[in-house]
């Protein structure tokens, strides 16, 4: 090819000449100017030779910031986040204060006369009747052992709450429903005088207060009540209802179904108690009604409130400490009436290896039983 173009030749070498110096003057020219690329820089270096800005953009920028670009300030350190909201404690059934004051605690009520234990004060109880070793406490220990132990549950309470001091009580089933009818056809047995007297003198001998528990059986409060206006007319001694056993809107025997008694009865009652404060100058009285069910109680909201009866809603059931704190709230905190009680079973409660709950584990409910009964 070389030797049919002969003119091929010089025109290469010119051409080689221009190259040759193209590149040396471009070399010269990117020397001047320092436009050879340099190494990479390390994130170390690339950080410490970054420039720091000022939180007022630079007036050399090219490009203006957009208007809601944020420039990051001089500090390092980052701004603090704002603080979020505590986590909602975690209760049990009947501990939680919102839930008691939702549905109305705590209850407004009429100025108690003075002398009344209650609220000052928290009631200790044992209970049960002297002729029986199944009903209770009351008669399952023969009396001095029964007052020994009554007196250290005591103990344990006013350890257990320093700033309430505690009244001992004896808590006496007066009036005990029974399967047969009896001669009255009632089915229910009414306790000798000569054995509520005993009991009474216990109780002194304890410095405790009496309670006249009735089972009502087939009977009616209305007649079966002023029975024992010679016993409640003294200023240590109160009354107790077990709508359980209370069967006269059913008819049927005690212990087949539970029974039930409404706000008339409870009203009835409280007024009957209301008028022996007045006619033997007394101080107020206590009266106590168990539930454990709905039914037990019906009408909560008409039951009256006076400034001489103190009225407690007792919860009377017996099982694991979960079933009965949720009783407690279910049938005690959801229907307010005035004060609370809490029932403990020494043999019920710990059946099935459950452990019966203890005085700290109580005060956590909400509203906090000052009427604490044994049995």
């Amino acid at each position: 090819m070389y030797l049919k173009n002969k003119e091929l030749f010089p025109r290469r070498k010119t051409f080689l000449f221009i190259v040759t110096f193209a590149v040396v003057l471009f070399q010269h020219v990117a020397v001047s100017q320092n436009v050879y690329e340099k190494p990479e820089a390390s994130e170390t270096q690339a950080e410490k030779s970054a420039p720091v800005l000022s939180e007022q953009p630079s007036q050399k920028s090219e490009a203006p910031a957009k208007p809601d670009a944020k420039i990051a300030p001089a500090s390092s350190e980052q701004s603090p986040k704002p603080e979020s909201a505590p986590p909602k404690p975690k209760y049990l059934a009947g501990e939680d204060p919102e839930f008691a004051t939702k549905h109305g605690w705590p209850v407004e009520y009429p100025t108690l006369l003075p002398g009344s234990i209650i609220p000052e004060k928290r009631i200790v109880a044992y209970y049960g009747n002297p002729r029986s070793k199944l009903m209770g406490a009351l008669g399952q220990y023969p009396k001095d052992e029964m007052l020994a132990r009554l007196k250290k549950e005591v103990n344990n309470w006013e350890k257990a709450d320093p700033e309430r001091k505690v009244q001992p009580a004896l808590h006496l089933i007066a009036v005990v429903a029974q399967e047969y009818p009896g001669t009255a056809k009632k089915h229910r047995n009414i306790m000798p005088d000569e054995v509520i007297e005993d009991v009474y003198g216990w109780a002194k001998e304890a410095g405790a207060i009496l309670f006249i528990d009735l089972q009502l059986g087939l009977d009616d409060i209305r007649e079966l009540l002023p029975r024992f206006e010679w016993i409640l007319k003294n200023p240590d001694v109160h009354l107790a209802l077990d709508p359980e056993f209370s069967m006269l809107v059913s008819g049927k025997v005690p212990g087949k179904v539970i029974g039930t008694n409404d706000a008339k009865e409870i009203n009835y009652a409280s007024e009957y108690l209301r008028g022996l404060v007045k006619k033997y100058n007394l101080p107020p009285k206590i009266f106590v009604i168990h539930r454990f069910t709905h039914n037990m109680l019906t009408n909560t909201s008409k039951i009256t409130l006076s400034p001489e009866v103190a009225i407690v809603i007792n919860m009377d059931g017996w099982g694991s400490p979960s079933l009965k704190r949720a009783t407690y709230r279910d049938v005690v905190v959801r229907h307010p009436v005035q004060f609370t009680g809490f029932k403990l079973f020494y043999r019920n409660d710990t059946k099935n290896e459950n452990s019966m709950l203890e005085a700290h584990q109580i005060l956590r409910l909400v509203p906090t039983p000052l009427y604490i009964q044994y049995q």
